[in-house]
Parts: C-alpha cells; sequence; structure tokens
C-alpha cells in the first residue's frame, strides 16, 4: 500500500495537469469551493418586511399573508418579492458572494430557501442558521452566510426574557460562530429587538433587556477568550440587526455600549459602524412622516476596526440606497422606501428598510 501510494503521488507530481487537479480537489474538500475566499469581506443585514410564504399555516393563528388572508398574498406576489430582494443582494454586492448576511422579518425555511436555492444566488452555496422563534406572526431572524467563505462552527437562539415583564414574548437573538477561510474565528449576532409600536416610553425597557441579553453573551465571549489566552487582539464579533432604536439611543450607546468610532475609547466599547450619518451616503434606513432614522446597524469589536495584527482591515460601512429602492414622497417630500405595501394596499415594492453593509479587506500578514 505505502508503494503505491509513493508510486501515484510521484506520478501526479510529473503531470502537470493530474496536479493542478489534485490540488483543486484538495481545496474542495476542505471546504472552500469554486467560488472561494477573495479579497474581501461583505457583512450585510436587511429587514425583509414581511418576507412570508403564500401558504396557510394551520399551526398558527395569524395567516393573513394568504391567498385567502386580509393581506390577499398570492403566489405571484411571492415570487415577484422574491426577485426584488435577490435583484437587490446582487446590486449591492457587486454580484460577488456576501460572507454573512443578517435577515429579519423571514417566516421559514421556504422562503430563504426560495431566495437563496432558486435564484442566481445559488450560485455562492448560500447556507443559513434559522430557528422557529416565538413572534405571534411567525417572523423570525436568519444568518446567511456562504459556505465557500465560512464554516459554521455552533449555532443557537438566545431567548428574550424579561423578569420584569414575563408576559411580554420577543423574538430570538441568533448567534453564530464561524471559522474563516484564514481560520479567524467570527462570533456573528442577528437581532431584530421590540418595536415602538406600543409607544416608546412604554417599549423602551423591553430593548434595554434585549441589549443587556446581548450583551451578556458578548462579555462571556470575551472571557472566554481571555480564559484561552488569546484576548491580546480580542475576539472577532459583528453585531447587526433591525434595532428599533437609533444609534445614540441609551440601549445601543449605555447598555450594549456600543458608540461611534470617535466614541470608542473604552475596552469594553463595541464600534458602532452606523453611528455617524454623514459617513454613510444616505441619511436613514427607515422614514417615519418626514424623518429618516438608522434602525439597521452593523456593529463590532474593535479588534475588527483597530487591530493591526489582524486579518481584514475595514474599508468602508454604507446605508444601501439605490434609485429602485425609493420612490417619491409626495406627502412629506423627498424620498421615501418602495414597500411591499403601504396599509393594506399593495404596491409591490421592496421594503420598508434600506440594507446596510461593512466591507473589510483581507491583507497577508
Amino acid at each position: 500500500m505505502f508503494y503505491n501510494f509513493v508510486e501515484v503521488k510521484l506520478s501526479i507530481m510529473k503531470n502537470p495537469i493530474l496536479l493542478i487537479v489534485s490540488l483543486l480537489m484538495v481545496a474542495v474538500g476542505q471546504g472552500w469551493g469554486q467560488e472561494g475566499a477573495g479579497d474581501t469581506l461583505v457583512v450585510a443585514f436587511w429587514n425583509l418586511e414581511n418576507f412570508f410564504d403564500p401558504f396557510v399555516d394551520s399551526a398558527r393563528s395569524y395567516n393573513e399573508f394568504t391567498e385567502q388572508g386580509g393581506q390577499h398574498w398570492t403566489a405571484r406576489r411571492f415570487y415577484r418579492k422574491r426577485n426584488n430582494l435577490y435583484k437587490t443582494i446582487l446590486a449591492f454586492s457587486d454580484g460577488k458572494p456576501v460572507g454573512i448576511m443578517g435577515v429579519c422579518e423571514v417566516e421559514n425555511e421556504y422562503c430563504l430557501n426560495a431566495l437563496f436555492n432558486q435564484t442566481p444566488l445559488k450560485r455562492f452555496h448560500y447556507r443559513w442558521v434559522h430557528f422557529e422563534g416565538p413572534d405571534r406572526r411567525g417572523i423570525d431572524p436568519a444568518i446567511v452566510y456562504s459556505k465557500d467563505l465560512f464554516q459554521l462552527v455552533h449555532s443557537e437562539a438566545i431567548p428574550y426574557r424579561n423578569p420584569a415583564e414575563p408576559q411580554r414574548v420577543s423574538r430570538d437573538i441568533l448567534y453564530a460562530k464561524f471559522f474563516d477561510y484564514k481560520h479567524d474565528t467570527i462570533h456573528c449576532f442577528v437581532n431584530h429587538w421590540p418595536s415602538k409600536y406600543s409607544g416608546e416610553l412604554e417599549t423602551v425597557e423591553a430593548r434595554n433587556c434585549a441589549a443587556r441579553i446581548l450583551r451578556h453573551k458578548v462579555d462571556s465571549i470575551r472571557d472566554a477568550c481571555r480564559v484561552g489566552n488569546r484576548q491580546r487582539d480580542g475576539p472577532h464579533i459583528i453585531i447587526m440587526g433591525d434595532f428599533n432604536d437609533v444609534p445614540h439611543a441609551p440601549c445601543v450607546k449605555e447598555v450594549l455600549k456600543a458608540r461611534s468610532r470617535s466614541e470608542s475609547d473604552g475596552e469594553d466599547l463595541l464600534v458602532n459602524l452606523f453611528a455617524d450619518p454623514d459617513e454613510l451616503g444616505f441619511p436613514g434606513t427607515l422614514k417615519y412622516q418626514d424623518t429618516w432614522m438608522i434602525f439597521d446597524q452593523i456593529i463590532v469589536s474593535k479588534s475588527l476596526v483597530y487591530n493591526d495584527s489582524s486579518n481584514v482591515i475595514l474599508s468602508d460601512a454604507r446605508i444601501v440606497c439605490e434609485p429602485f429602492l425609493l420612490v417619491e414622497d409626495k406627502t412629506y417630500h423627498g424620498k421615501k422606501l418602495f414597500r411591499t405595501y403601504l396599509g393594506p394596499k399593495y404596491q409591490g415594492g421592496f421594503s420598508d428598510h434600506l440594507p446596510v453593509v461593512a466591507r473589510w479587506h483581507y491583507v497577508n500578514r
């Protein structure tokens, strides 16, 4: 057996074509496909606004997004929205794979499969982390990743529990741990915090609670790295989501301790890449009457911003404001979002939120 192995190995080394094929087989065997790792890491988040399938779910009381339901959600409308979404993702990623993308307001695996496996996005070999959550309507967050760029190590749903308001139900925080192609560890969180639907003052404690839960998990990761004697540069942490509040709100800035680059001077602080509106290319990710607000944010550990020994260097962070995502605002002037519905009226648009994107360049150290 040993002799045969050596003989085969020598024959491969003498034949350039066999050598190239063998190297490709090794690369594929290690999990990096033909779309493999490039020189840019793209991270994105998008609230997809009620991305429901068109089928009745007999296990749920909420079935408004069906043909018989109040929204008259047909298969034709579903696929139109699906197509709008995938074309937008291709546009803001310049036709390249997004390394990690957080999404929210997705009903189930059917919707994720239709979007990422049944469109031109399928060539990027996306996989996802999704758990059925407690939301009354059945919409959940998900973490989508390219398996050519990342290897999933662990995932879990972190439940929202508030002892002060035990009756309140809110969406889970998703957590996933990845290895990238340079064998760095990436810790990723996707959030959809409690909304202000019942009033800002009435719901502020719910968002503070979500921030505390997330901060506790972040601290546990930092502590684990410190115990493992790997705290020199700090763990790579990416937090993204629809926080239903702005970057300077206390739940984000004080409880989560996520601040702008100019304010992130403390060791335990996170860097909010979307805390400086003038640097983002657009004034907000959603519009209420005449005011744009940044509810959708990407927040990272300082190791992904200031660490000179990291394998990645931050390039830019921006709000995606492609013209086709907006329409004229005849009431409050300027532009507004081209939504799927405006109240009960179907418009056939995209979402009531704009996507956000951050990019890093891989470097050789």
